[in-house]
């Protein structure tokens, strides 16, 4: 979330106005007036108003991927078993011993900080996505088709229908791409829950190694696939084929 974003927030807007930024006001005025003068009063109170209010601002999420506001299904919910993964990669890594293992796994936790950053990425993306597919009144459209069809024809009738066929075209591409997305993120995502499975076991096992049986090699493949898969939502070209399919 941006600083913009975070600004202009209802908690903000209710410091700006709050006693308590009056009074910060007053008393940076007031000591302002002691050290500068009508001018230092004004600096002050200025600065002590803007100090004030700027601690209202929310602090932006160490992870940009764990702020789910403002997300919808399925993205919201695909989001949650993201999260949801991480923290029990979390409590599985809690509960092993001091050792190589535990540092190693400390390593892959970090990649993983990076996954949920970027499948939080394409979530937002894929949000824009299905606001703006529910704003192409499809079943209407088709009645503008019908009635082009249908309605003598004159000079501008192909036209009409093109224009016409070409937003039904352009909803077509958004729910395409909507789906290959969602289902991309859901594999991905279910390759995340066996990763973190994988590590809950070698958590208890207590393994005495730093072997960390694929898991290393596995979570920065699906770092790849959710960055690839997020490039391409972004350009909003659509998603890029999984691995061993074709277009």
């Amino acid at each position: 979330m941006s600083f913009r974003d975070r600004f202009f927030t209802p908690r903000v807007a209710r410091a700006t106005t709050s006693p308590s930024a009056i009074l910060a006001t007053g008393g940076g005025a007031a000591a302002g007036m002691l050290v500068g003068g009508p001018i230092g009063a004004l600096i002050g109170g200025l600065g002590a108003y803007a100090v004030r209010v700027l601690a209202a601002v929310p602090r932006a999420p160490k992870h940009p991927g764990t702020d789910i506001r403002g997300l919808v299904d399925p993205w919201r919910g695909l989001m949650v078993g993201v999260i949801d993964a991480r923290r029990r990669f979390d409590r599985a890594v809690s509960s092993v011993r001091s050792g190589p293992l535990r540092d190693r796994l400390g390593e892959v936790g970090t990649r993983l900080d990076t996954a949920v950053d970027e499948a939080g990425r394409i979530a937002r993306a894929g949000n824009l996505l299905t606001s703006g597919r529910k704003q192409i009144d499809v079943p209407a459209i088709r009645q503008d088709l019908d009635l082009a069809r249908s309605a003598p024809p004159t000079d501008r009738t192909a036209a009409t229908i093109r224009a016409v066929e070409a937003q039904l075209e352009s909803a077509g591409r958004l729910d395409r791409t909507i789906a290959d997305t969602v289902d991309q993120l859901r594999l991905l995502d279910a390759r995340l829950d066996e990763t973190v499975t994988r590590t809950v076991e070698l958590a208890a096992t207590q393994a005495d190694s730093s072997d960390l049986g694929g898991i290393g090699p596995e979570v920065e493949s699906i770092v790849s696939e959710l960055e690839s898969l997020r490039q391409a939502v972004e350009e909003t070209g659509g998603p890029t084929p999984a691995p061993g399919t074709t277009p």
